[in-house]
């Protein structure tokens, strides 16, 4: 008896030793991010491919962005900018909110498609963000946009360390001033406003104007110290990388090493056809999805946005000679008929993944 009593007593001692030293089984794989579009249509005055093409993200979104220049052209009229924001930025931000999504907001202050240029309806009317008075409208807009809609983020430059390498100096010196004011007034309003500027991350690699040699953010960290997290361009095609799989693991995290900002990606991709001498394919386009998923996990990322959920059709658009359009035609993960790519099973993917932030 004795001898079994000893027996049991050992293997309760092994059982006790095994359990305590065992290590706990792996946390499930999460996101620390949420995903989601725009609502940029597949074809521009098509009422109906844009209605299913939302309804189609809005399955795979738990956010949504909006990305505009100002309506200067109703601006410099006179307009109301509360007047033009309830007309058009209010109805879309209260159907995003009664989804469930939260929102961002990124006003671009110059001109989206080319970054040494100004915005072309400032451009039309001979004005310039260089004027005071422009400024005082811009900073207006904010204020109307911040105080009706409430966005969760707001952006108030869009890809400023571009807009530094490729503009005339005092058009960046305009936007280091017209932020900063903004930032003074939206905080004034609304103290909790979480407020960012966006920087493009190609050009901080220096990999499109600088021959590789990689040149940060921390003149963007000095000039914008209003922030409260850095948003995120990249279209990293365009640039030296023709295999997704070649990206860095930090190319998102190296940007705010040694700083505690979060970063999210606010505008991006990669296209699925070959554009500009860029090779490409929708197998490429479906890596460099499932890639991205790595570099948001490394930099803890909150969010990461694809402006275009669908390609967009540029026939009858009129480019001009030299446009860049093409290049980001694209880089939707639906065809312009909303027909699927490789690339969208792989955001359904990670979408999947529980949101644990």
């Amino acid at each position: 008896m004795r001898r079994i009593i000893g027996i049991v007593i050992g293997i309760a001692i092994v059982a006790a030793c095994s359990s305590s030293s065992s290590t706990a089984p792996p946390a499930p794989p999460s996101r620390s991010y949420r995903m989601g579009f725009s609502d940029f249509p597949p074809r521009f005055g098509d009422s109906a491919s844009y209605v299913n093409s939302i309804a189609m993200w809005f399955q795979r979104a738990d956010a949504a962005i909006i990305h505009i220049e100002p309506p200067w052209t109703v601006l410099i009229a006179g307009g109301d900018p509360d007047s033009a924001v309830r007309a058009a930025i209010a109805p879309p931000v209260n159907l995003y909110r009664s989804r469930g999504l939260q929102v961002f907001f990124t006003v671009d202050c110059t001109n989206g498609i080319d970054r040494t240029a100004e915005a072309p309806e400032l451009v039309a009317a001979g004005r310039s963000i260089t004027d005071t008075a422009i400024q005082r409208l811009y900073r207006r807009w904010v204020i109307a946009v911040d105080t009706i809609t409430h966005p969760d983020y707001l952006g108030l430059a869009a890809e400023t360390n571009l807009i530094k390498a490729a503009a005339p100096a005092p058009v960046y010196a305009a936007v280091v001033a017209m932020t900063n004011a903004a930032a003074a007034d939206v905080r004034a309003a609304d103290p909790a406003r979480k407020l960012y500027v966006s920087v493009q991350v190609e050009t901080a690699w220096g990999l499109l104007l600088n021959g590789g040699v990689y040149i940060g953010i921390a003149q963007d960290y000095a000039d914008f110290p209003f922030i409260d997290a850095f948003g995120l361009s990249s279209y990293p095609y365009v640039a030296s990388y023709t295999e997704p799989d070649s990206m860095p693991g930090d190319y998102y995290a190296r940007l705010v090493a040694g700083h505690n900002t979060p970063v999210m990606v606010v505008e991006g991709g990669w296209s699925s056809v070959s554009a500009n001498g860029h090779p490409s394919d929708p197998a490429k386009q479906a890596r460099y999805i499932k890639m991205q998923r790595t570099l948001l996990e490394n930099a803890h990322a909150l969010a990461v946005f694809q402006l275009d959920f669908a390609d967009f059709d540029t026939t009858g658009m009129n480019l001009p000679p030299g446009s860049i359009i093409p290049w980001f035609a694209s880089i939707g993960l639906v065809t312009t008929n909303l027909a699927a790519k490789p690339a969208l099973a792989e955001w359904d993917s990670t979408f999947a993944l529980p949101l644990k932030p």
